[in-house]
């Protein structure tokens, strides 16, 4: 497998471009799954407190023959742990599951604009950050006015923003936003849900194109965005597919056929009224 590259996020820290996401990988079987994946070349691990796989997780990390310092380890703080002491506790916590001394990068899973609870909570962001305790700090689903709102009121610009981002609904503003900011745009969903994306006749066709499967030149398309994109599976073939994803590249009419599937729709929750704790 070609080398997954890095991209460097606005604190200096680097990040590699293409990661595993473990998000509804059942507990029992994401060990296995971190374990292919290590062995396939991923040196980027994402999870959360809210997967309830972080000890999983961990155990892979810890019977790995990969050195921690050539590993990128992402978790997130849930939405009831919000608050400048409830996030310095749940840090401890995802931290003890893990098995670490130290995280890569801690991110504000959503920002609960009801709870009012996010100015808080990212002082505690930087003050794990000044303390050496994470290397990188950022937010998963904030909305424009969710990051302005933090970096008026502390100064820390978030490194990373991880937001659902597929063809079908490409975040052109936010991701351009992002830009603006230098904010690093990472996608979760990169392959939609449900199987709808990856057999759409577009899609098909660029993969045919190719000669690669539609999952590869989606991935493609989410590179050559400049997006971190994090797919997951537990099948280990598809696991090693989905990072050879780097000895090819889509042209311009490419990107834009696939850009042109938006449908302005999300899958998800709307960042703007989710507030479950």
């Amino acid at each position: 497998m070609t080398a997954i590259p890095n991209v460097t996020l606005n604190d200096g820290v680097t990040m590699p471009q293409l990661g595993f996401g473990v998000f509804q990988v059942p507990d029992d079987e994401t060990k296995a799954a971190v374990s292919h994946a290590l062995a396939a070349g991923y040196r980027s691990i994402d999870t959360a407190a809210a997967y309830r796989n972080e000890e999983a997780v961990g155990h892979a990390i810890a019977e790995s023959d990969v050195p921690r310092d050539d590993l990128f380890v992402t978790t997130k703080l849930w939405n009831a742990d919000q608050g400048y002491d409830k996030t310095l506790r749940a840090f401890d916590t995802s931290l003890a599951k893990l098995g670490l001394d130290r995280l890569d990068l801690y991110l504000v899973h959503w920002p609960t604009p009801a709870r009012g609870l996010q100015v808080e909570t990212w002082k505690a962001f930087a003050k794990l950050l000044s303390d050496g305790r994470v290397r990188s700090v950022g937010v998963s689903n904030f909305q424009p006015e969710h990051l302005e709102q933090l970096v008026d009121a502390t100064g820390v610009v978030p490194s990373v923003n991880q937001v659902e981002l597929h063809p079908f609904f490409n975040q052109a503003a936010l991701r351009e936003f992002h830009t603006r900011h230098g904010i690093t745009t990472e996608a979760w969903s990169p392959l939609g849900q449900g199987g709808e994306l990856l057999s759409d006749r577009t899609v098909a066709a660029v993969a045919a194109k190719h000669d690669r499967t539609p999952a590869q030149v989606v991935l493609r398309w989410h590179l050559q965005l400049g997006t971190v994109v994090i797919p997951k599976s537990v099948t280990p073939a598809r696991i090693a597919e989905n990072a050879d994803v780097f000895d090819f590249a889509l042209d311009d009419e490419d990107v834009a056929a696939l850009s042109g599937l938006d449908t302005g729709k999300r899958l998800g929750p709307d960042p703007d009224t989710f507030n479950q704790a």
